[in-house]
Protein backbone atom coordinates (compact mmCIF):
# COMPACT_ATOMS: atom_id res chain seq x y z
CA UNK A 1 0.00 0.00 0.00
CA UNK A 2 1.05 3.54 -0.53
CA UNK A 3 2.07 5.20 2.31
CA UNK A 4 0.14 8.32 3.73
CA UNK A 5 1.16 11.52 4.63
CA UNK A 6 -0.88 14.40 6.06
CA UNK A 7 0.80 17.74 5.47
CA UNK A 8 -0.54 21.04 7.27
CA UNK A 9 -0.03 24.68 5.98
CA UNK A 10 -0.21 23.75 2.62
CA UNK A 11 -1.46 26.28 0.75
CA UNK A 12 2.03 27.99 -0.29
CA UNK A 13 5.63 27.92 0.39
CA UNK A 14 7.14 24.67 2.58
CA UNK A 15 3.75 23.25 3.03
CA UNK A 16 3.10 23.23 -0.77
CA UNK A 17 6.60 22.30 -1.73
CA UNK A 18 6.65 19.14 0.58
CA UNK A 19 3.02 18.09 -0.72
CA UNK A 20 4.34 18.05 -4.14
CA UNK A 21 7.83 16.21 -3.07
CA UNK A 22 6.40 13.82 -0.81
CA UNK A 23 3.46 13.02 -4.13
CA UNK A 24 6.03 12.45 -6.33
CA UNK A 25 7.98 10.08 -3.58
CA UNK A 26 5.25 7.75 -4.15
CA UNK A 27 3.30 8.94 -0.99
CA UNK A 28 -0.48 9.43 -0.90
CA UNK A 29 -0.86 12.63 0.40
CA UNK A 30 -3.00 14.54 2.53
CA UNK A 31 -2.52 18.71 1.99
CA UNK A 32 -4.22 20.47 4.42
CA UNK A 33 -4.79 24.24 4.72
CA UNK A 34 -7.31 26.59 5.13
CA UNK A 35 -8.41 27.34 1.92
CA UNK A 36 -8.80 24.93 -1.05
CA UNK A 37 -8.56 27.33 -3.90
CA UNK A 38 -5.12 28.28 -2.79
CA UNK A 39 -4.29 24.44 -3.53
CA UNK A 40 -5.97 24.06 -6.92
CA UNK A 41 -2.48 23.51 -8.54
CA UNK A 42 -1.75 20.09 -6.09
CA UNK A 43 -5.03 19.30 -6.49
CA UNK A 44 -4.32 18.87 -10.33
CA UNK A 45 -1.20 16.78 -9.25
CA UNK A 46 -3.41 14.26 -7.45
CA UNK A 47 -2.70 15.37 -4.29
CA UNK A 48 -6.16 15.00 -1.93
CA UNK A 49 -6.34 18.65 -0.51
CA UNK A 50 -8.52 18.77 2.49
CA UNK A 51 -9.56 22.28 4.20
CA UNK A 52 -8.94 22.39 7.94
CA UNK A 53 -7.79 25.14 10.43
CA UNK A 54 -5.83 23.81 12.87
CA UNK A 55 -7.09 25.39 15.88
CA UNK A 56 -10.66 24.19 14.76
CA UNK A 57 -11.07 20.65 16.73
CA UNK A 58 -13.88 19.25 14.77
CA UNK A 59 -11.84 20.11 11.68
CA UNK A 60 -8.83 18.22 12.57
CA UNK A 61 -11.15 14.84 14.25
CA UNK A 62 -12.80 15.36 10.59
CA UNK A 63 -9.55 15.30 8.57
CA UNK A 64 -7.88 11.92 10.70
CA UNK A 65 -11.19 10.34 10.66
CA UNK A 66 -11.46 10.93 6.36
CA UNK A 67 -7.91 9.74 6.34
CA UNK A 68 -8.15 6.47 8.00
CA UNK A 69 -11.67 5.83 6.64
CA UNK A 70 -9.80 6.65 2.50
CA UNK A 71 -6.16 5.03 2.97
CA UNK A 72 -6.65 2.99 6.19
CA UNK A 73 -3.54 3.93 7.42
CA UNK A 74 -1.45 6.95 8.48
CA UNK A 75 2.57 7.00 8.38
CA UNK A 76 3.71 10.51 8.49
CA UNK A 77 2.36 13.88 10.24
CA UNK A 78 3.75 17.37 9.10
CA UNK A 79 2.94 19.87 11.35
CA UNK A 80 4.04 22.89 9.18
CA UNK A 81 1.28 25.22 9.61
CA UNK A 82 2.59 28.42 11.51
CA UNK A 83 2.93 32.24 11.33
CA UNK A 84 5.07 34.87 12.93
CA UNK A 85 3.51 38.06 14.69
CA UNK A 86 6.39 40.52 15.55
CA UNK A 87 6.00 43.25 17.78
CA UNK A 88 7.01 44.50 20.88
CA UNK A 89 5.93 42.31 23.61
CA UNK A 90 3.50 45.64 25.52
CA UNK A 91 2.58 46.44 22.07
CA UNK A 92 0.95 42.46 21.12
CA UNK A 93 -2.70 41.98 22.18
CA UNK A 94 -2.66 38.83 24.14
CA UNK A 95 -5.20 37.50 22.14
CA UNK A 96 -3.15 38.19 19.08
CA UNK A 97 -0.20 35.52 21.37
CA UNK A 98 -2.71 33.21 22.34
CA UNK A 99 -3.80 32.68 18.58
CA UNK A 100 0.04 32.39 17.66
CA UNK A 101 0.29 29.56 20.35
CA UNK A 102 -2.94 28.16 19.09
CA UNK A 103 -1.49 27.65 15.63
CA UNK A 104 2.12 26.75 16.36
CA UNK A 105 2.02 24.81 18.91
CA UNK A 106 -1.35 23.69 20.40
CA UNK A 107 -2.52 22.67 16.65
CA UNK A 108 0.74 20.85 16.06
CA UNK A 109 0.02 19.18 19.63
CA UNK A 110 -3.53 17.98 18.67
CA UNK A 111 -2.61 16.52 15.33
CA UNK A 112 -0.46 14.46 17.40
CA UNK A 113 -2.37 13.18 19.69
CA UNK A 114 -5.25 12.38 16.86
CA UNK A 115 -3.02 10.49 15.00
CA UNK A 116 -0.84 8.74 17.32
CA UNK A 117 -3.61 5.40 18.09
CA UNK A 118 -2.85 4.73 14.55
CA UNK A 119 0.90 5.10 14.56
CA UNK A 120 0.91 3.11 17.39
CA UNK A 121 -1.67 0.79 16.04
CA UNK A 122 0.69 0.02 12.89
CA UNK A 123 3.83 -0.19 15.58
CA UNK A 124 5.86 2.67 13.42
CA UNK A 125 5.83 6.06 11.93
CA UNK A 126 7.04 9.62 11.56
CA UNK A 127 5.96 13.06 13.16
CA UNK A 128 8.15 16.21 11.58
CA UNK A 129 7.25 19.33 13.31
CA UNK A 130 8.74 22.60 11.19
CA UNK A 131 10.59 24.45 13.51
CA UNK A 132 13.06 27.54 12.97
CA UNK A 133 16.49 28.10 13.67
CA UNK A 134 14.28 30.60 15.69
CA UNK A 135 13.61 27.90 18.59
CA UNK A 136 17.54 28.21 19.26
CA UNK A 137 18.06 32.04 18.86
CA UNK A 138 16.27 35.10 19.69
CA UNK A 139 15.68 38.97 18.40
CA UNK A 140 13.70 41.51 19.77
CA UNK A 141 10.39 42.12 18.31
CA UNK A 142 9.78 38.47 18.33
CA UNK A 143 9.27 37.27 21.18
CA UNK A 144 5.58 36.00 20.97
CA UNK A 145 6.54 34.09 17.68
CA UNK A 146 10.47 32.59 18.97
CA UNK A 147 8.55 31.83 22.29
CA UNK A 148 6.23 29.33 20.18
CA UNK A 149 9.71 27.75 18.66
CA UNK A 150 11.12 27.30 21.17
CA UNK A 151 7.68 25.60 22.72
CA UNK A 152 7.31 23.31 19.97
CA UNK A 153 11.32 22.10 19.96
CA UNK A 154 10.55 21.38 23.60
CA UNK A 155 7.56 19.33 22.92
CA UNK A 156 9.20 17.56 19.88
CA UNK A 157 12.05 16.65 22.21
CA UNK A 158 9.71 15.64 24.93
CA UNK A 159 7.63 13.35 22.69
CA UNK A 160 10.82 12.17 20.85
CA UNK A 161 12.04 9.96 23.83
CA UNK A 162 8.27 8.97 24.97
CA UNK A 163 8.14 7.36 21.41
CA UNK A 164 11.14 5.97 20.73
CA UNK A 165 10.37 2.45 22.67
CA UNK A 166 6.84 2.23 20.51
CA UNK A 167 8.73 2.50 17.26
CA UNK A 168 7.88 6.24 16.14
CA UNK A 169 9.86 8.83 15.06
CA UNK A 170 9.64 12.61 16.44
CA UNK A 171 11.95 15.09 14.14
CA UNK A 172 12.14 18.58 13.95
CA UNK A 173 13.03 20.39 10.74
CA UNK A 174 14.90 23.87 11.33
CA UNK A 175 14.78 26.12 8.42
CA UNK A 176 16.63 29.22 8.10
CA UNK A 177 15.67 32.68 6.08
CA UNK A 178 13.16 31.25 3.28
CA UNK A 179 11.44 32.48 0.45
CA UNK A 180 8.01 32.18 1.81
CA UNK A 181 5.14 34.15 2.88
CA UNK A 182 7.05 34.75 6.40
CA UNK A 183 8.75 38.06 5.67
CA UNK A 184 5.39 39.72 4.61
CA UNK A 185 2.97 38.74 6.88
CA UNK A 186 5.40 39.41 9.83
CA UNK A 187 6.82 42.99 8.60
CA UNK A 188 2.90 43.44 8.54
CA UNK A 189 2.18 42.50 11.89
CA UNK A 190 5.19 44.44 13.23
CA UNK A 191 3.66 47.99 12.16
CA UNK A 192 0.61 47.06 12.90
CA UNK A 193 1.20 45.94 16.79
CA UNK A 194 4.45 48.90 16.98
CA UNK A 195 4.28 50.85 13.96
CA UNK A 196 3.03 53.61 16.44
CA UNK A 197 4.61 54.66 20.09
CA UNK A 198 7.42 54.07 21.86
CA UNK A 199 8.47 51.12 19.21
CA UNK A 200 7.57 52.76 16.12
CA UNK A 201 10.84 54.05 14.62
CA UNK A 202 12.43 50.79 15.33
CA UNK A 203 9.98 48.89 14.08
CA UNK A 204 8.94 50.46 10.74
CA UNK A 205 13.00 50.07 9.81
CA UNK A 206 12.99 46.58 11.36
CA UNK A 207 9.70 46.13 9.12
CA UNK A 208 11.31 47.59 5.51
CA UNK A 209 14.24 45.03 6.20
CA UNK A 210 12.28 42.38 6.10
CA UNK A 211 10.69 42.88 3.25
CA UNK A 212 13.58 43.64 1.25
CA UNK A 213 16.55 42.12 2.66
CA UNK A 214 16.72 38.65 0.50
CA UNK A 215 20.36 37.78 1.78
CA UNK A 216 20.30 33.97 2.58
CA UNK A 217 17.09 33.28 1.29
CA UNK A 218 15.98 29.67 0.24
CA UNK A 219 13.68 27.70 -1.67
CA UNK A 220 11.25 26.16 -0.02
CA UNK A 221 11.80 22.72 -2.50
CA UNK A 222 15.82 23.14 0.06
CA UNK A 223 13.02 22.77 3.35
CA UNK A 224 11.03 20.23 1.56
CA UNK A 225 14.00 18.20 0.83
CA UNK A 226 14.68 17.83 4.21
CA UNK A 227 11.37 16.72 5.29
CA UNK A 228 11.49 14.42 2.91
CA UNK A 229 14.46 12.94 3.42
CA UNK A 230 13.11 12.39 7.02
CA UNK A 231 10.29 11.36 5.95
CA UNK A 232 12.03 8.02 4.15
CA UNK A 233 15.18 7.51 5.79
CA UNK A 234 15.70 4.41 7.68
CA UNK A 235 17.36 6.58 10.82
CA UNK A 236 16.46 10.24 10.64
CA UNK A 237 18.27 13.02 12.62
CA UNK A 238 16.38 14.15 15.76
CA UNK A 239 17.15 17.70 13.69
CA UNK A 240 17.40 18.96 10.24
CA UNK A 241 19.14 22.75 9.87
CA UNK A 242 18.09 23.78 6.40
CA UNK A 243 18.45 26.79 4.22
CA UNK A 244 21.54 28.92 3.33
CA UNK A 245 22.64 30.41 6.45
CA UNK A 246 20.85 28.25 9.37
CA UNK A 247 23.96 25.99 10.50
CA UNK A 248 26.26 28.88 11.04
CA UNK A 249 23.82 30.63 12.79
CA UNK A 250 22.96 27.94 14.81
CA UNK A 251 26.78 27.36 15.52
CA UNK A 252 26.90 31.25 16.08
CA UNK A 253 24.52 30.62 18.89
CA UNK A 254 26.20 27.65 20.18
CA UNK A 255 29.32 29.57 20.80
CA UNK A 256 28.32 32.51 22.08
CA UNK A 257 27.14 33.13 25.99
CA UNK A 258 24.39 34.51 25.99
CA UNK A 259 25.83 38.30 26.92
CA UNK A 260 27.77 37.93 24.00
CA UNK A 261 25.18 37.35 21.42
CA UNK A 262 23.13 39.86 22.93
CA UNK A 263 25.12 42.32 21.98
CA UNK A 264 25.84 40.98 18.55
CA UNK A 265 22.26 41.34 18.06
CA UNK A 266 22.16 44.65 19.16
CA UNK A 267 24.76 45.84 16.62
CA UNK A 268 23.34 43.68 14.21
CA UNK A 269 19.88 45.13 14.40
CA UNK A 270 21.47 48.88 14.85
CA UNK A 271 23.53 48.37 11.48
CA UNK A 272 20.06 46.95 9.86
CA UNK A 273 18.39 50.03 11.10
CA UNK A 274 20.88 52.35 9.99
CA UNK A 275 21.01 50.95 6.34
CA UNK A 276 17.46 51.01 5.70
CA UNK A 277 17.52 54.82 6.72
CA UNK A 278 20.37 55.75 3.77
CA UNK A 279 17.86 53.88 1.57
CA UNK A 280 15.37 55.99 2.26
CA UNK A 281 17.12 58.58 2.24
CA UNK A 282 18.74 57.85 -1.61
CA UNK A 283 14.60 56.90 -2.62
Amino acid sequence: MDRVAIVTGASAGIGAATSRLLHETGFRVYAVARRLDRMASLAALGVHTVRADVTDDADLVALVDRVVTESGRIDVLVNNAGYGSFGALEDVPLDEARRQFEVNVFGAARLCQLVLPHLRARGGGRIINVSSIGARMYQPLGGWYHSTKYALEGLSDCLRVELEPLGIDVIMIQPGGIDTEFPRVAGERLLAASGDGAYAEYARRYAASLASDARGISSPSVVAGAICRAATTRRPRARYAVGRGAKAALLVRWLLPDRAYDRVLVGLFSAITRATARQAGHS
